[in-house]
Formats: structure tokens, C-alpha cells, sequence
């Protein structure tokens, strides 16, 4: 038996499994790097805008939501490209690859999967490999929805060329590192959010660089993002910093398969350490055991998340020679010139409230991993009802989710008032949040419908929380119907703190939510566990 014996099957058996996950990628990528790019070309029609956002550019919060300040002094649509839209760009490549690689390696042998293929005649190192050109293809693909969407929009093919080499390299490299911590965590969970975690401090790093030094510092370039950037697409193209992403990339999978040859199968290089002889007593409840598991990842991303939306507000005082320069930016972005801050404030606000509604999303799908991993019938057969658990588990996520939707109203109005000066608007932010509480339970109302009665069809609720993304950023620009529009949720909450508060969609919301719910926990009570 070869090496790499079986690599081809398991290849397949990938494939096959991401069916749907890679082509719904593939088009989220050309949508997103499209749009945004058209929405950059109306947003800043003439060389005079685009001057005048530059100058926004120059702003420390600024340059760590975005990159690297190039070409300041003739700043074309190229340069806003390469600015402004590779970071977010750059981003969704590495958290695909991070999940798609602990989800064939680590999840697999968790979940004992593994164990049962090798039984079959392939090698030790075939799940890796096959693992790895997974990846490949998913980056390949990806790299090529990005150069699609780029020349669609116009751009120049050379550089639409590099920039979606530039994503395809940035997702193998934290591909890499989620290649890495899958051998040393012995669960999945762990290995996920450690990889993450790199994400984030790359990008910290390279924010923090780039303010040192606004072309770019000896720290941007600790960062396997500042690697892609730094190709300074569409301003002065340069292809050898990529050679930094292919030989880390590189170096890091074969770090990887020297560290899984040192292990045991189902075992992580840094076992785990030794609980308590008895668990506490609120892990005995279905609350308890949520907020053991989900705690975690509500506190990282609530914390993440307050500094980026604090980074947002901070920018409201940029807005208003920004907007004299640029009159047409109010056609995608409705903001009121007669009082500008306070509508600034609103649609951030509006804007960071899609990270509650995914975050409760994920938080009662959740259910269905401890379900299909069969954690929960084992909680089950300890006495607990189906009843008390979904109570439990709901209110430990909804309580989270409540919480971070208030902290990003803090975020906001900590920015604002911090660039400002006028502190009323920390309080004022955060009261406005409340609003957007009926949107954060209608999602998770929803969710828990799908998960009760049709647990296959609950990407529906994932690709609602895209299509709401899409009509917060894009609606105006992309001149979507009403109807079309009211399929978000978000749509019909005002524009708070600017507009005032309407009783009766937040009623409804909320009406919705809780029928939701009950009709979610009435399916979940019929069917039988593990029914997909």
C-alpha cells in the first residue's frame, strides 16, 4: 500500500459531503467582490470624491478596518479596490478554510468517522492529503469567483488576476494553521477556535502595523494578510510577497502531517487536562450545559466585535466633507446631510445588527451537533424533557444574544462619543439597540422552527441572514424592490436613534418569534432524534 492509497476516494467522499457548501462559496464570492465593486464606482463617481476619501483613509480607525494607505495622492477606483475591499475579501477566504479543514480532520476522528475508515485499505496519511486538495479546490474556486466578479465589475484583468490568487493564498495559509491546531487539540471545538483566533490576531497585527507606518511596517508584515495586500493591486503590482503565502502554506501542511504522524488516532498532541472530580451543579440543567459550551464564543466575538463597532463610529466626524464631495453617496447610503452624525449613527448601528441575528443562528442550530454527535439523547435519558431542554439551551442564547446586541450598541456610541466628544450618545446608542431585540428573536424563533420539524432545511435560516446583509449593504445601491426588501427582517425596524421607533413592527416581530418558537419546539417534540 502506498502513501497515499485511498487519497482519490476520500477526495470524493469531500466532495461530496461539501456538494452544496462549495458552489453557495463560490457564488457568495463573485456577489459580494461584484456588487461591492459597483458599489465603489456610484458611491465615488469622480476623481474629486475619491480624493475626498482618501483623506477619510487617514483616520487611525480607518486604516485597521482596512489596510495599507496606497496611492493616497492619485487615489483611482483601483486603489479603493485594493484599500478598501481586500481585507473583507481576504477574510471570509481564511474562516472557509479554517472550517473546512477542522471539519475533515479533527471533526472527522471526533466523531469516530475516521476510525471506521481506516478499516478500509488506505493510508495513513490519505485522509490528510484528501484534506488538503479539498482545500485546494475550494481556494481555486474561490480564487476564481474573485478575479470573475473583478472583471465583470470592469476592472483591470492583470490585477483582478493577482487579487484572487492573493484570496485563494490567504485561505491555504490559515488552512495551514487550522491544519496545525486540528493535531494538537483532541476536539473540534478547540482546534476551530484556536484557528479563528489566529485570524483575528493577524488581523489585530496588521491593523496595528499599518498605523505605524501607513504604507505598511515591519509589524504588518508578521501578518499573513499584510503578505496579500502588500501586492498593492491596481497601484504598483507586485507578485513576490505571494511567495510568502505559498511557502508558509506549504511549510505549515507539512508541519501538519509530521505532527499527525507523531499522534494517535482520536488524540491531540496536548492532552486534555483533568476535569473536576464532580461537575458543578448547574451543568446538571440544560441552561448549564449551554452556557458551558456556548459562552466561550459569545464572549470572543462580543468582545471582537464592540472594538470593530467602536472602530465604525469613531469615523463620524470624516462624514461631512466626505459627503459635500460625494452627494450621490446618500442613493446607497441614507444619510440625512441636515443632521449627520446622528444619522451616521443609525446605519452602523443597523449595520453591526446582523452580528446578534447570526450569532443567535448559530447558537440554536447549534442543538442539532449535540443532537447528530448523540450528546443529546444522553442528556435525554438522564430524565431531562425535550421541553426543559429547548427552554434552557433558548434562554442561555437568547440571554447572549441580548447582551451582544446591547454591547454593539455601547461600541457604537463609545465611537462616536469618543471622536465627538459629546458622551450622551454611549447612552443613547445602546437604548436605540433594544430595538433590533425583535429582529434578534424572530431569527432565533425561526431557527428553532427549522431545526424542530426539517433540521436538512436549516441553511434556510443562514441564507436569510445573507440575503439581510445584502439588502442592509447593497438594497439602495442595487435599487431592490419593496418586496423584496421586506424579506429581511432588519428592513422594517427605522433607522434609530434618527428615526423614531415604530410599536407595531416590533410587535409583530416579536408575535412572529414566539410562534415561531412553539412551533419549532411542538416538531422537535414529534420526531425522532437524529431525524434529518
Amino acid at each position: 500500500m502506498t502513501a497515499m492509497n485511498g487519497t482519490g476516494m476520500l477526495l470524493r467522499l469531500n466532495l461530496r459531503l461539501d456538494r452544496i457548501q462549495l458552489p453557495a462559496w463560490f457564488l457568495g464570492f463573485f456577489i459580494l467582490v461584484w456588487a461591492s465593486v459597483i458599489a465603489i464606482k456610484d458611491a465615488y463617481p469622480t476623481p474629486e470624491a475619491l480624493a475626498t476619501r482618501a483623506q477619510l483613509l487617514h483616520n487611525p480607525a480607518a486604516v485597521m478596518m482596512t489596510g495599507p494607505l496606497l496611492a493616497t495622492d492619485d487615489y483611482t477606483l483601483g486603489a479603493a479596490l485594493a484599500n478598501e475591499l481586500s481585507l473583507y475579501v481576504f477574510l471570509p477566504a481564511a474562516i472557509m478554510s479554517v472550517l473546512l479543514v477542522v471539519r475533515h480532520t479533527r471533526a472527522e476522528e471526533e466523531s469516530g468517522r475516521l476510525e471506521m475508515l481506516g478499516a478500509l485499505p488506505i493510508s495513513r496519511f490519505a485522509p490528510a492529503s484528501a484534506t488538503v486538495l479539498t482545500l485546494v479546490i475550494a481556494n481555486l474556486l474561490v480564487a476564481i469567483a474573485v478575479t470573475a466578479g473583478l472583471i465583470a465589475a470592469g476592472a483591470a484583468t492583470t490585477d483582478s488576476i493577482a487579487f484572487g490568487v492573493a484570496t485563494g493564498l490567504t485561505g491555504m495559509v490559515f488552512g495551514g494553521v487550522a491544519a496545525v491546531t486540528a493535531q494538537v487539540s483532541e476536539f473540534a471545538g478547540p482546534a476551530r477556535g484556536t484557528a479563528l483566533g489566529f485570524i483575528a490576531l493577524a488581523f489585530v497585527v496588521r491593523g496595528i502595523g499599518d498605523v505605524i507606518d501607513p504604507q505598511g511596517s515591519w509589524l504588518s508584515w508578521l501578518s499573513p494578510f499584510a503578505w496579500a495586500q502588500q501586492t498593492r493591486l491596481y497601484v504598483d503590482l507586485r507578485w513576490w510577497p505571494l511567495l510568502i503565502s505559498l511557502g508558509v502554506a506549504v511549510l505549515l501542511f507539512l508541519i501538519a502531517a509530521a505532527l499527525n504522524h507523531r499522534r494517535d488516532l482520536g488524540a491531540g498532541l496536548r492532552a486534555g487536562a483533568d476535569g473536576p472530580a464532580e461537575a458543578h451543579r448547574y451543568l446538571l440543567s440544560p441552561a448549564g450545559l449551554a452556557w458551558r459550551l456556548r459562552r466561550g464564543g459569545f464572549i470572543a466575538w462580543g468582545v471582537g466585535l464592540f472594538l470593530l463597532a467602536a472602530a465604525m463610529g469613531s469615523l463620524a466626524n470624516e462624514l461631512e466633507p466626505m459627503v459635500e464631495s460625494t452627494p450621490d453617496l446618500a442613493s446607497w447610503v441614507p444619510l440625512d446631510v441636515d443632521s449627520l452624525t446622528e444619522s451616521f449613527a443609525a446605519v452602523i448601528l443597523s449595520f453591526n445588527m446582523l452580528a446578534p441575528a447570526a450569532l443567535m443562528v448559530g447558537g440554536v442550530l447549534a442543538i442539532r451537533g449535540e443532537e447528530y454527535a448523540g450528546r443529546l439523547e444522553k442528556v435525554l435519558l438522564t430524565g431531562t424533557s425535550r421541553t426543559g431542554f429547548i427552554a434552557g439551551w433558548g434562554a442561555v442564547i437568547t440571554s447572549l444574544s441580548i447582551l451582544v446586541t446591547v454591547v454593539l450598541g455601547l461600541g457604537v456610541g463609545a465611537g462616536v462619543s469618543a471622536t465627538t466628544g459629546d458622551w450622551a450618545w454611549l447612552g443613547e446608542t445602546a437604548l436605540a439597540s433594544a430595538a433590533y431585540l425583535p429582529v434578534v428573536l424572530f431569527f432565533g424563533g425561526l431557527s428553532l422552527a427549522l431545526y424542530g420539524w426539517a433540521p436538512r432545511f436549516t441553511l434556510l435560516a443562514w441564507l436569510l441572514v445573507a440575503w439581510s446583509a445584502l439588502v442592509s449593504f447593497l438594497g439602495e445601491l442595487l435599487n431592490l424592490p419593496d418586496w423584496a426588501r421586506g424579506i429581511s427582517p432588519l428592513w422594517h425596524i427605522p433607522l434609530v436613534p434618527e428615526a423614531d421607533v415604530k410599536v407595531a413592527p416590533l410587535l409583530v416581530l416579536t408575535g412572529l418569534a414566539v410562534v415561531l418558537a412553539l412551533v419549532g419546539l411542538a416538531g422537535f417534540r414529534r420526531r425522532d432524534l437524529a431525524d434529518r
